[in-house]
């Protein structure tokens, strides 16, 4: 039986992060110092040392290379306290796309690549970026159309190729690559300032979240050293699974978080806000919603909760995650839909950060796997059995 109480250590942290982000993470929301494409160096910096000081950065990484060593319960737990704030994930660096390439780095790269590129990442001395998605005729949510090409040449790896919507590589200190090798697909460590990476253009998108944006790549004879492969060559598939199942769970984490702050901020104002002789809560279409919200949050957090569960367990959480990234995206984006709805014109002004996390959750439905994908692939493991008595 899984029993999902939280330990007193569990309680405190929650507590603690809780307070963080309300005291100093959540009154400098509105710095100018954010942009469409995210806040800029200085001010990340700035958030990382108030979490550095307040002894909670990189919270998922080993406490050898910098973090709080948590398992993946605990992770969930802080992740949503973290992802109360819009900013609160990037304070406590474990925001996308960092957070997943520190997973990968720990549990694949040699001890050198370690020490070269988690350590300062997980410090939040640099950024990072994870280049695999392509843009059309290349791979996007089928991994098998991967044009990205790394040819062995002597002691180097010569890629060429272009990538999209590679978000934080403007100003990422260094670029996870997926390319098709002779080997099969292969994850390569390049620094961003090599010869050969070129920024096309940074992407205008809807949500404003992620440091350095979403950038289009292009790889120009890009010589990476061979001793720059990220585990083996033609393992790429293998380790994008090892990145990306938890990486689909740490997003509906930070993202729970951030639905509760839009419904917290839709409860008050239905409690306060009369029409027709009462409090709009007390009007069954206002209550309703509310109610909803609760349902849609309970559910959310049960998904989470049960994958993390599995992971600390050492069991294979891959359809797990799909659902809980199907599930908690759908319903997330129904919260902060009915938040807008329950502010009326407030909602859609920026007096209230609720119009920001609608934008921001609207795009989780279709980052690290759309919808539909994890749909699909989760129809054919049902059918795998569907002949059996």
């Amino acid at each position: 039986m899984i029993d999902f109480s939280l330990s007193p250590e569990q309680e405190t942290l929650r507590a603690r992060v809780g307070a963080f982000i309300r005291e100093r993470i959540i009154p400098l929301e509105r710095d100018q110092r954010q942009g469409p494409h995210g806040p800029d160096d200085g001010f990340r910096r700035e958030l990382n040392a108030a979490a550095r000081a307040a002894d909670l950065l990189a919270p998922h990484v080993g406490r050898e290379w910098g973090g709080l060593g948590l398992d993946h319960v605990s992770c969930a737990i802080v992740f949503e306290a973290a992802g109360y704030s819009p900013i609160g994930p990037i304070a406590m660096n474990c925001s996308a796309p960092d957070e997943g390439n520190m997973h990968m780095l720990e549990l694949i790269a040699t001890e050198a690549q370690k020490q070269r590129f988690l350590r300062p990442l997980a410090a939040g001395e640099t950024r990072s970026c994870f280049a695999m998605t392509e843009p059309i005729p290349g791979a996007g949510a089928d991994p098998d159309l991967l044009r990205t090409e790394a040819r062995r040449d002597g002691d180097c790896y010569v890629v060429n190729g272009r990538k999209w919507l590679i978000t934080g590589a403007r100003g990422a200190a260094f670029a996870i690559i997926m390319a098709r090798a002779e080997e099969g697909a292969t994850m390569l460590l390049s620094d961003m300032s090599a010869p050969g990476i070129r920024i096309e253009r940074i992407l205008d998108t809807i949500d404003q979240g992620f440091a350095g944006g979403h950038a289009v790549l292009s790889f120009e004879d890009l010589r990476i050293p061979v001793e720059n492969v990220l585990g083996a060559p033609g393992e790429g598939f293998k380790y994008a699974q090892v990145r990306l199942a938890p990486a689909r769970l740490t997003h509906c984490m930070r993202w729970l978080g951030a639905a509760c702050r839009a419904h917290d901020i839709a409860r008050r104002y239905a409690a306060k806000r009369h029409a027709f002789g009462k409090p709009i809560g007390e009007h069954e279409g206002v209550g309703f919603m509310l109610a909803d919200n609760e349902l849609d949050l309970h559910q959310c957090r049960l998904a989470v909760w049960h994958c993390a569960w599995l992971l600390d367990q050492g069991a294979s959480a891959g359809s797990a995650s799909s659902m809980a990234k199907v599930i908690c995206s759908e319903a997330l984006f129904r919260v902060a839909d009915r938040c807008v709805q329950i502010l009326g014109g407030l909602g859609v002004t920026q007096d209230t950060v609720v119009e920001r996390i609608f934008r921001e959750i609207r795009a989780f439905r279709i980052y690290d796997g759309p919808s539909e994908v994890h749909r699909w692939a989760l129809a054919r493991r049902a059918l795998r059995g569907a002949g059996e008595p």
